[in-house]
């Protein structure tokens, strides 16, 4: 066997080995690009080594391009979009003011939890509808 096959083989093989240990989606693509300069050189005797090396990198360039081209960002949607940012999933509720708004800053209770409200001044005990937040203020208006 030659040595430029088998080092070619081995880069593959090591590229996926590390693609497998610290997945990331980056070596996986570069591992299909030493693969394919394998199987060049394989089919192919007499390549120069100095052809291989610049076919690796050239694929290695097309691959990672063809990766965040059509295959980045391109995860699942959520049946539950704002399941971990609250106060969004709290939109459209409607619920009694704990402080009154004064200086347009307020309190209400949800559950157990007490969250900062901004909005118009309005009494204590006067009904509110969320309609937005971020992180730990929500915007209030007259329900």
């Amino acid at each position: 066997m030659r040595w430029d096959v088998f080092a070619w083989a081995a880069l593959a093989l090591l590229l996926f080995a590390a693609e497998a240990l610290a997945p990331g989606a980056f070596m996986l693509w570069l591992g299909f690009a030493a693969a394919a300069v394998f199987l060049g050189v394989l089919l192919v005797p007499g390549i120069p080594m100095l052809a291989q090396a610049a076919a690796f990198v050239v694929l290695g360039f097309v691959s990672v391009q063809v990766y965040r081209t059509w295959f980045r960002g391109r995860g699942r949607e959520s049946d539950q979009p704002a399941l971990n940012r609250r106060s969004a999933a709290l939109v459209g509720r409607v619920l009694p003011l704990e402080r009154a708004i004064v200086d347009g800053r307020g309190r209400v209770q949800i559950a157990d939890a007490y969250w900062d409200v901004t909005g118009p001044e309005l009494p204590a005990g006067a009904h509110v509808r969320i309609v937005g937040g971020d992180a730990m203020t929500l915007q209030v208006e007259p329900a």
